[in-house]
């Protein structure tokens, strides 16, 4: 039932906030800001991680383009749904973390999947659009089932989720979805659907969308593997100094740096991938690298310049943090602002579909 495969059009970030730069000179009818959704998946606190690969972008483009982040926690529940208390704590955990970098509700609505049935229909709509063999060649939906160990008790939710995706971007008419290279088919999956949808209306209903690729590297976790909550390998926005120091001190170097005297690599050097991340002064990071290649740079001494930089930029994130934390309303009130703003549009693209299923109202 699919459609054939089609290459996806990717943008940059740099590229994205260039275009919205530019709509400041240019006529806005003829350079129209992007709808852009974007989201997380509440299963803990978000970490230096979500920062560099999304956070900071998001705080950059709210300005320039229509975003709404989505907090996706039915689609949570597709691996967790033994730990459904965690995932309802861990809305409110994410929402604050999102407040403390910068996210402006009032220019990013910020909405709860599972407050907004619209999604739910549409999901359910769409799951009539593809196969159970198209879903299960889906390369992401394959990686993440390696990688959670499933063998053939796969949950159906967790199996269909890409579906899931699609009714998520489709319902906000999103144009542009950050993502990462590995998310680039659940991207071709989603306007797979739209152009099925097309297919049978014999018409255009709703907008294709492209990937919108971070231009920075993903950052890896403390010991060297992808970053995750889980793994316990991540460091959180929220990490007092004391962790910050301990986590920084585990972090995996170069194993046959045995000695200051020792050249080092700095290739696959998570304290390096760190320091070029967060580091202000990069002349410095080229001459460390450079100090560590030939020898005569320790570990130790290298841990502490990112100990202190860590420190000196998690703080006032997480002084933000405490003070949202201590008023009990604002997190519910900013979601339920940014959940029923949001239902409007979801609403509209809903009856759309319906209409195209022949779905009419009593």
């Amino acid at each position: 039932m699919s459609e054939p495969a089609q290459l996806v059009p990717t943008l940059t970030i740099n590229e994205i906030v260039a275009a919205g730069q530019q709509m400041k000179i240019n006529d806005a009818s003829r350079s129209p800001p992007e709808t852009i959704l974007t989201g997380d998946r509440p299963t803990g606190p978000l970490h230096l991680g979500h920062y560099v690969g999304s956070l900071a972008n998001r705080v950059r483009l709210q300005r320039e383009h229509h975003q709404t982040i989505l907090i996706a926690d039915l689609q949570a529940l597709t691996d967790n749904a033994g730990r459904a208390a965690d995932v309802r704590h861990n809305v409110r955990e994410v929402m604050l973390d999102y407040l403390a970098v910068g996210i402006d509700p009032e220019l990013t609505p910020i909405a709860l999947q599972s407050a907004m049935p619209e999604l739910a229909e549409l999901t359910m709509l769409y799951l009539n659009l593809v196969t159970v063999a198209r879903l299960e060649r889906n390369p992401t939906v394959k990686a993440e089932i390696e990688l959670r160990g499933f063998s053939r008790d796969i949950p159906a939710g967790f199996l269909a989720y890409p579906v899931s995706q699609a009714a998520d971007i489709t319902a906000f008419r999103a144009t542009l979805v950050p993502v990462g290279e590995d998310q680039l088919p659940m991207i071709e999956q989603t306007n797979e659907i739209v152009r099925r949808l097309a297919h049978l209306a014999g018409r255009p209903v709703l907008p294709e969308c492209r990937a919108l690729l971070s231009a920075t590297t993903r950052l890896p976790g403390i010991d060297g593997r992808k970053a995750s909550k889980s793994l316990g390998n991540a460091i959180s926005l929220s990490a007092p100094d004391d962790e910050i120091r301990r986590l920084v001190h585990a972090m995996f170097t170069d194993p046959g740096h045995v000695r200051a005297s020792d050249p080092g690599r700095v290739e696959d050097n998570v304290v390096f991938a760190y320091l070029r991340a967060f580091d202000p002064d990069q002349q410095a990071v080229a001459e460390l690298e450079a100090h560590y290649r030939r020898g005569g740079l320790g570990d130790a001494a290298l841990k502490e310049r990112l100990t202190h930089i860590l420190q000196t930029f998690l703080a006032p994130i997480r002084e933000r943090r405490a003070l949202y934390a201590q008023d009990r309303d604002i997190v519910r009130d900013v979601l339920r602002d940014g959940t029923k703003a949001s239902r409007s549009t979801a609403s509209a693209v809903l009856e759309e579909v319906r209409d195209v299923f022949s779905l009419g109202s009593l």
